[in-house]
């Protein structure tokens, strides 16, 4: 074979690699009808990634048609008239209006209610009382009508930090419809400690079916959706501190209707290790790093493309020393490992210690085919190790494309560890080779917050900020000495491309020219979670056009509100849920440290045409 002929087919199978398309959820088209201020009627709906470009739409007010032409400049609408009939909305495409239709009845507020039901308050086996929480929450269309499900955790009032001795409460998941039927229960049982790091749940539809699944670690005593015990009921491995260091770990796939156990498998990555009082030097260099259980129990989980087709569950285990993640496939209803990445093999040394309070995933080398990034370090799709930068742990992280002008995507991250760090305890880095761009001197302290959204319309790119330092353009010049008071979540909700601040129950702009925040909206009454953390339940492009919702739970845990932007917007942008990154973005979105959701490109002031997501919907 030629040189000219090999080199053809090589661009050829690349073309195909780089052109796969993903498999995506078949949306509806999430179609809100909210009463405002003055009697007006806020109509949102969503543009699909799989809509022809020219593609418009109809609105309708009981039988009458609101709109004199079609309308093609935003995926919103305020009826300047209304009346209490229901609403609908139809495609119009090549300029016939389709017989498809969706409709919606008009609602008095711009929230959508979900009543809860908290377990049942419990006693540990020291003799003291606990009650629950609601705790983060995810998204996944369960029963394959086009409509998006809530999958809510519950955390007992006692769930412990990794660091803290104690016992613990049983973890519970819930799955809810939107008209608040509550379709299951899921007790994840004694033998799964509580609290931020011990639970990730991922919610997606992993074998292309068209319906959402759950996939998470189990143990013995695991009770699904329909009352069914995994492993020995009686079962209990907790010790005398109240830690979870012995017995079978499990990870099990839950059918998303019924909450049923489909499958379940020895989970990996093991323990591989007793975790003992008195460690040799060469166990704490290529364990988990410390003797009590601290460190072992530090799990991430996230989705990803690894082949650029179907979604692959991605388990880890540890990131302070030792750094393990797993992939793993859920086809024709089994659960298989398709690779392992260990920094205990010999040529993965550089990895360890290189790993986050949470990781991201994307496709940064544009190959087609998606990337798992711990913070410091990288691992390609086939499992192997792309690259580490050294530059050691921490607390936040955030990628998408921020800086136009650099090709590809960045990484804005924060670091914990002066002496791994060195100058800069804040950095932006290219996303493909880990390149520093720039960075904020850390002053060799642990940088705990870091966030990245495009705030200020007068430059180009995001803007960059964290918990030292002022605010940044993407050229690394500090525009503001004063940075947001918020360094937590962001959430596009105004009318304009820039983002907004959220943080706790609050939705805050920053005015860029009075270098101040200023309160859009607060949601008295319901609150956030996670400590410190202050985050949301969960910010997502649930319904509506592409903008954000964001669900809170009310104080005393009886109800979840999803609410939802009432601001016309006059910008037409596909629904978020429909680029790849995003999307997965938002079922690892509970994973540890919950971060924001970012898309694949850049969405802000002075963006280009939105790329058309590459992607084919499931059955």
């Amino acid at each position: 074979m030629t040189r000219k002929i090999l080199t053809s087919l090589l661009l050829l199978c690349t073309l195909f690699s780089a052109t796969a398309q993903r498999q995506m959820e078949r949306l509806n088209r999430g179609l809100v009808a909210i009463k405002g201020e003055n009697n007006q009627v806020y109509i949102g709906w969503r543009l699909l990634g799989t809509d022809p470009a020219d593609i418009a739409f109809s609105l309708y007010r009981g039988k009458v048609k609101i709109n004199k032409t079609p309308i093609t400049a935003s995926t919103n609408y305020v009826d300047m008239n209304p009346s209490e009939e229901i609403y609908t909305v139809k495609t119009v495409i090549r300029g016939k209006e389709q017989k498809v239709s969706e409709s919606v009845s008009l609602s008095q507020n711009p929230f959508i209610s979900i009543p809860l039901s908290a377990p049942a308050e419990g006693i540990t086996p020291k003799g003291d009382t606990y009650t629950y929480n609601a705790n983060d929450a995810s998204v996944g269309d369960l029963d394959g009508d086009g409509e998006y499900e809530i999958i809510l955790k519950w955390d007992p009032s006692n769930a412990k930090d990794n660091s803290q001795r104690g016992y613990t409460g049983n973890v519970y998941i819930d799955a809810y419809k939107l008209n608040g039927t509550r379709l299951w229960r899921i007790d994840l049982g004694r033998n799964i400690r509580a609290g931020a790091h011990y639970t990730q749940f991922m919610v997606y539809d992993f074998d292309g079916d068209g319906k959402a699944e759950i996939i998470c670690k189990t143990a013995d005593g695991t009770t699904d959706g329909t009352g069914k015990t995994i492993g020995d009921a009686k079962a209990d491995f907790r010790n005398e501190t109240g830690y979870i260091l012995s017995g079978p770990e499990y990870l099990t796939v839950f059918e998303g209707i019924s909450g049923k156990a489909l499958d379940t498998q020895e989970f990996y990555p093991k323990r591989d290790i007793t975790v003992g009082d008195n460690p040799t030097p060469e166990q704490m260099k290529t364990g988990w790093g410390d003797n009590y259980g601290n460190r072992i129990d530090r799990y991430v989980s996230a989705v990803a493309y690894l082949d650029g087709k179907k979604p692959s569950f991605i388990a880890g285990r540890g990131y302070y020393t030792r750094l393990v993640r797993v992939a793993w496939d859920f086809r024709n209803g089994k659960l298989q490992r398709r690779w392992i990445f260990d920094s205990n093999e010999a040529s993965n040394q550089n990895y360890a210690g290189m790993g986050n309070h949470s990781m991201t995933v994307g496709d940064v080398d544009g190959d087609g085919k998606d990337e798992i990034i711990n913070g410091s370090s990288v691992i390609d799709d086939d499992g192997k190790g792309l690259y580490t930068t050294g530059l050691g742990h921490g607390d936040a992280l955030h990628m998408t494309d921020m800086d136009p002008d650099n090709p590809g995507m960045e990484i804005w991250q924060s670091y914990e560890e002066a002496k791994k760090y060195g100058q800069y305890g804040l950095r932006l880095l290219d996303a493909k080779t880990g390149k520093t761009l720039w960075g904020v001197d850390g002053g060799g302290k642990d940088i705990g917050r870091a966030m990245a959204s495009d705030i200020d319309p007068t430059h180009p790119g995001y803007e960059y900020w964290g918990s030292v330092g002022g605010l940044y353009n993407s050229k690394g010049v500090e525009i503001s000495s004063t940075r947001p008071s918020s360094i937590n979540f962001a959430i596009w909700w105004d009318a304009d491309l820039t983002r907004e601040l959220l943080d706790k129950n609050r939705i805050d702009k920053w005015d860029y020219q009075s270098q101040t925040t200023k309160n859009l909206f607060t949601a008295e009454g319901f609150t956030s979670n996670n400590g410190t953390k202050g985050t949301p339940a969960l910010s997502a492009d649930i319904l509506g056009d592409w903008r954000e919702e964001v669900i809170w739970r009310k104080e005393d845990n009886t109800e979840l509100r999803i609410y939802t932007t009432t601001i016309p917007a006059v910008n037409r942008i596909p629904t978020l849920m429909h680029d790849a990154q995003y999307r997965v973005a938002v079922a690892w979105q509970n994973s540890a440290y919950n971060q924001p959701p970012h898309p694949s490109f850049f969405l802000g002031e002075g963006m280009k045409t939105v790329p058309k997501p590459n992607i084919k919907t499931n059955k």
